[in-house]
């Protein structure tokens, strides 16, 4: 199953759920409006449109999300890589390796991804 696309405003509206799930409509209101600004209708609109796109359930006012912050990061990656640099992660980890100065520590995590990727396809 593709992971349903999620919008900016959905995707802070998101980890707010995901920090507190499962939380009642209410709460999830509340908490909206003190981090987002938002006012409770707006909460139950995403609630509901989210609902229907398969992203979270609402059951007798439970809400629980059907996708995680993981699948949404992964879904979000593949479409940058596909859409702005042809479906190359090479020239995307060149781009972003130009645009910013990388750690040792960091060189040695994605020496070690590489490593464990290609443990996997021997």
């Amino acid at each position: 199953m593709d992971t349903p696309k999620i919008f900016e405003s959905e995707y802070r509206f998101c980890e707010i759920l995901w920090e507190n799930e499962p939380i009642k409509s209410p709460e999830l209101a509340r908490l909206c409006t003190e981090r987002l600004g938002w006012k409770p209708s707006t909460t139950y609109t995403v609630i509901k449109r989210l609902s229907e796109r398969g992203v979270l359930k609402n059951e007798h006012t439970v809400v629980t999300s059907l996708v995680s912050r993981d699948e949404v990061r992964e879904a979000e990656i593949d479409e940058l890589v596909e859409k702005k640099f042809d479906g190359s992660l090479p020239a995307f980890i060149a781009a972003f390796t130009r645009s910013r100065n990388i750690s040792d520590e960091e060189i040695d995590e994605i020496q070690k991804m590489i490593d464990d990727a290609r443990g996997g396809k021997k």
